[in-house]
């Protein structure tokens, strides 16, 4: 909190955004790092030699360590507060990167890079919560935009950096984006809203006032009077009742505006990894080999494709504020698909030396069409999507449901696919990651309404089939009224709802 008084708040609110973004910045880094490293290691005369499974889990071991992470971090932020869960979670990141560029085998190399999948997985609970309660209304869209866009860029950089550098070089210039981040926490505060949930007033608003200026007291003054409100009732309510938890449990699951948001994002999340990012931020100088050909240099066009991947986040966010949201997915979902199949046809009648007619240019239109379809739909619209199917009640439970899934999927594709490769070819994973795609894009085809410019409850309406009888909405209002509820509604809609995946 030592910044100078002169600055707006305006550039205090950039200022703890960028202590998160540098910390994301370093899980791209993370993220983007097999490509560099397994090339180096996999050939024999390599420092140590890591054979093609140990290579598929030092990519795939982010997958299950980011879950376990995820569920480290919000306890931390319930009772130590937010930027104390944010050192908890850069830590790791910081430690692994040193062990890596003293890594003498792939034990030392393997422990590394799980800790680096806990602080993935620890940081995405708590990225867009820190930015949706440091920032105010007007900015928070904007700041939560660069989550998406950082990790990009951190994939990028490590492809660069790593074209130019060893992988233990690589890695030492990776520690900068953590260790930023961490010395910038430590001159950021900690969020009101932690605060003011710790009675903790005064110090409430002497951080509000700095991150926000004088001119938005409302909202300061409504966020402690809902405080103590929520707290009477909340003790008046431990006099009640114990309700049936089975009993609700049971009757929660079968609810349509439960379950099909649920399969929804399943198979979004499954969509999300197949779709080909996944992978190429993992194997792409095999995959660019492979499809393009031993002769063109695969470190160039790994940046090349990181850089498109970047401006096409970028583009993305302007497209999804203004196209519709099943429009945007299955025009992508639609290129993905074509792209896919394309390429699998492409590599097998290569191979065969049957094709009629073959240039460079092909491969390359191909890959940048697939990238572009997964950097401006595939990728971002399921984070989205994420954010406006849930229901306020089970928003919590839906999106803890997501991020499993996403990371059982990003293990289960990162793990399977250098041996699916070996089996049935890349033209054969081609083939069916296509048929994977294809099916997803089905059920979402069903499940899938239209969420743009439409309220919560409309969207809840549309999956129910129906609208709320008058005895429910009588029921919706008494809850709506009651100061538990609406303080959890207002303390929501503070933040992003869903995380922000790979």
């Amino acid at each position: 909190m030592s910044l100078k008084k002169s600055r707006g708040p305006f550039w205090k609110q950039c200022f703890v955004t960028a202590a998160v973004g540098s910390n994301i910045i370093g899980h791209g880094c993370v993220i983007g790092y097999p490509a560099i490293l397994l090339p180096q290691l996999l050939p024999p005369d390599s420092e140590f030699q890591l054979d093609p499974v140990a290579a598929s889990w030092i990519a795939s071991i982010l997958g299950i360590t980011q879950l376990v992470g995820s569920f480290i971090s919000p306890p931390i932020m319930e009772r130590c507060g937010r930027r104390m869960a944010h050192f908890a979670a850069t830590i790791p990141n910081l430690v692994g990167w040193f062990i890596i560029t003293m890594a003498p085998n792939f034990e030392i190399l393997f422990a590394a890079r799980i800790l680096q999948g806990l602080s993935i997985g620890m940081l995405s609970p708590l990225r867009s919560v820190l930015i949706g309660e440091y920032a105010s209304p007007k900015n928070r869209g904007a700041f939560l935009t660069t989550v998406s866009l950082a990790q990009s860029f951190g994939v990028f950089f490590v492809h660069l950096i790593g074209s130019l550098l060893s992988w233990q070089q690589t890695a030492l210039v990776c520690v900068f984006f953590p260790f930023a981040s961490f010395v910038m926490t430590m001159y950021s505060p900690e969020t009101p809203s932690w605060l003011v949930t710790k009675g903790r007033h005064e110090e409430c608003r002497r951080v509000f006032h700095w991150l926000r200026g004088p001119g938005e007291d409302d909202e300061l003054d409504e966020m402690i009077e809902s405080r103590l409100l929520f707290e009477k009732a909340k003790i008046s309510a431990s006099f009640g009742k114990k309700k049936n938890r089975l009993r609700r449990m049971l009757t929660t699951i079968q609810k349509k505006e439960f379950y099909k948001p649920i399969i929804l994002m399943l198979h979004a999340h499954v969509l999300v990894n197949f779709a080909g990012g996944t992978t190429m931020s993992a194997y792409s100088t095999l995959i660019i080999g492979v499809v393009m050909g031993p002769e063109v240099n695969a470190h160039f066009w790994m940046i090349f494709l990181g850089a498109q991947r970047f401006i096409s986040n970028t583009l993305a966010v302007f497209a999804i504020n203004k196209f519709k949201r099943r429009t945007m997915m299955f025009a992508t979902g639609g290129l993905s698909i074509f792209t896919q199949f394309a390429l699998a046809g492409y590599v097998y009648f290569k191979q065969q030396g049957t094709l009629p007619y073959d240039a460079l240019w092909i491969p390359i239109l191909l890959i940048n069409m697939k990238f572009f379809a997964v950097a401006t739909g595939m990728l971002p619209l399921p984070n989205v999507i994420g954010g406006e199917v849930f229901p306020l009640e089970y928003r919590s439970i839906g999106g803890t449901i997501s991020l499993a899934s996403f990371s059982a999927t990003f293990f289960l594709v990162l793990k399977t696919f250098t041996g699916l490769v070996d089996s049935v070819g890349m033209y054969g994973a081609y083939m069916v990651y296509g048929g994977i795609i294809t099916y997803c894009m089905v059920v979402i085809w069903f499940l899938l309404p239209e969420t743009k410019d439409k309220t919560l409850q409309q969207i809840e309406d549309e999956f129910r089939g129906r609208p709320l009888a008058p005895e429910e909405i009588e029921v919706r209002k008494s809850l709506q009224a009651d100061p538990i509820v609406q303080y959890k509604r207002r303390m929501s809609e503070r933040r992003c709802s869903s995380p922000i995946p790979f």
